[in-house]
């Protein structure tokens, strides 16, 4: 006799009930997404700087046989410490080598104002190029008085800032205390004939994003510190500052170090130099040679040596790509855009190899 108090199995859903309730939530995955789409800077931010830190926790568990947590906890308070004190160390250097930039600046404008003021005679017609180009001081001054005109506007984004820079310290520490999990769980999600699969697929994304990402910073920081090195030996002012800059527009394939280099040139010709008794002229010739010397090292010897074949994209395809993010996300879209754009063609191909119903790996075809 069967008892009524025992409750009967769910009954199964049929196909197209099943096909419906599948597409409403993806269309109600894809609604949530952009609703929150002002989290994914920050949450970029994150995953990045947990990214980068989550291998020094491990290499500390292992060393030291520490729990996950204490380790994690450990690497986080150290990374924290090094972004607060680095700043408070380095900035008074910074604001004056930021004024004596900007007086430098000041002067190119002028100097190019007065160039431009300049008619040319060319093939018996006279040209007036100032005609032709905006007035680079007015544009100056329209910046700085709309600046003032909106500082409640000002004030309003630094305390959202400041909110967003809470969110990202807090997800960091949650996602390097995670990772194992979240990994696990990512696995998890597929039916288990295609785990295999999606271990693979992650295993290739993941070596994308290492190479690329510490690569790139592994890039930028000995730029950074070679160039600022160079400039602090032949007497460049703000060597500091321009050294930073040169480091930081190394995201950019050759326009970046091009902008900086001929940034530092500018200052050369302006300033002249502090330890080298040579004309400004000459000095700036100088700098721009040691530009092209020490960027010609980067790019022939140092950049394959870091990135190796970790990204297998075309040169031009990952100079327009990045570009693009520059104009549209800025410095963390160029960061970010190529690793995404191999993820992709990872995924890209293991779907196509698999829609032809051949092995989506190309080790299993050379088998």
């Amino acid at each position: 006799m069967t008892d009524s108090n025992t409750p009967s199995a769910s009954p199964a859903w049929n196909q197209p009930l099943r096909y419906l309730m599948f597409t409403g939530l993806v269309l109600a995955l894809l609604w949530l997404l952009w609703y929150v789409r002002a989290m994914f800077g920050p949450l970029v931010i994150a995953g990045l700087i947990a990214y980068i830190l989550n291998p020094l926790a491990e290499l500390l568990m292992v060393r030291t046989r520490l729990k996950r947590h204490t380790a994690v906890t450990i690497v986080y308070l150290l990374g924290l410490t090094t972004l607060v004190v680095l700043p408070v160390l380095l900035l008074p250097t910074l604001l004056n080598e930021f004024e004596t930039l900007a007086q430098d600046l000041e002067v190119l404008v002028d100097n190019a104002q007065r160039l431009l003021g300049r008619p040319v005679a060319l093939l018996g017609v006279t040209l007036h190029l100032d005609q032709l180009v905006p007035d680079i001081t007015s544009l100056i001054g329209e910046g700085v008085t709309s600046l003032s005109t909106n500082a409640f506007h000002l004030i309003e984004s630094t305390t959202k800032n400041l909110l967003w820079v809470l969110v990202i310290l807090v997800t960091v520490y949650y996602l390097m205390s995670d990772w194992q999990r979240l990994r696990d769980w990512v696995h998890g999600l597929p039916p288990a004939a295609y785990r295999g699969d999606v271990e693979r697929l992650t295993h290739e994304i993941s070596s994308v994003w290492r190479g690329y990402l510490r690569g790139n910073l592994v890039l930028m920081l000995v730029v950074g510190v070679s160039f600022t090195a160079a400039w602090f030996i032949v007497g460049i002012p703000g060597a500091l500052v321009l050294g930073v800059i040169a480091g930081l527009l190394t995201i950019i394939p050759d326009l970046g170090p091009a902008i900086a280099g001929t940034l530092a040139a500018g200052v050369a010709l302006v300033e002249g130099s502090n330890n080298l008794p040579i004309s400004n002229f000459w000095f700036a010739v100088l700098v721009f040679g040691i530009y092209l010397g020490l960027i010609n090292i980067k790019n022939i010897w140092l950049r394959p040596r870091v990135f190796g074949r970790s990204v297998h994209m075309h040169e031009g395809l990952v100079f327009v790509a990045i570009m693009v993010a520059v104009v549209l996300e800025g410095i963390i879209g160029a960061l970010v855009v190529v690793p995404l754009l191999a993820s992709a063609g990872i995924v890209a191909r293991y779907l196509y190899r698999k829609t032809l119903g051949v092995p989506p790996w190309p080790d299993e075809v050379a088998q």
